[in-house]
């Protein structure tokens, strides 16, 4: 066993980890995050949960896309139930993608929100995987549209200069 007062670098040279931080060993408690901080993250949240609700709709009203496709259709080798089965599972992933790009949003909002620089990256590549997605793949609804400017403001908060203070540069080596 190691004595509970070592420092993490004393840790460190002897092969072990960091010690972990638990809650009563803080000294030093974090300031609250900033109000814009504080909006950003909900307008994450409402950014993932319109996305959730837009393929939900998308994927709920297929049929309609795959009537217009199959009526459309000139191809004779492509049938109707080819059709129908690429288009579900095309809706399916996007529903998934969908949950997934908003369970992200929250996830990294949160840490966003206690002051994680790194996760301020992860989201500016979020916003910028779903423009992409959004424009260059003309995939988009208008509540998805309302759900990409909301994610672009969230983002924008999170760089304005008053919070800059909030996310803390990593030391260099």
């Amino acid at each position: 066993m190691t004595a509970g007062n070592e420092s993490d670098d004393e840790r460190r040279a002897k092969g072990l980890p960091p010690a972990p931080s638990l809650p009563d060993d803080e000294t030093e408690p974090r300031p609250p995050a900033p109000k814009p901080v504080q909006v950003s993250f909900w307008l994450w949240v409402v950014s993932g949960v319109l996305f959730v609700i837009a393929y939900l709709v998308v994927f709920l009203t297929r049929q309609v896309v795959i009537d217009r496709l199959i009526e459309a259709n000139t191809n004779p080798d492509v049938t109707p139930d080819k059709i129908s089965s690429g288009t579900t599972v095309l809706f399916a992933m996007l529903l998934v993608g969908s949950v997934s790009f908003a369970v992200f949003y929250i996830l990294f909002a949160w840490k966003a929100r206690q002051g994680t620089r790194s996760a301020r990256t992860v989201l500016t590549v979020l916003a910028i995987i779903t423009l992409l997605f959004q424009f260059l793949l003309q995939a988009y609804t208008g509540f998805t549209l309302i759900a990409t400017l909301l994610a672009l403001a969230a983002l924008a908060l999170l760089y304005i200069p008053s919070v800059q203070g909030f996310f803390p540069k990593v030391g260099r080596r």
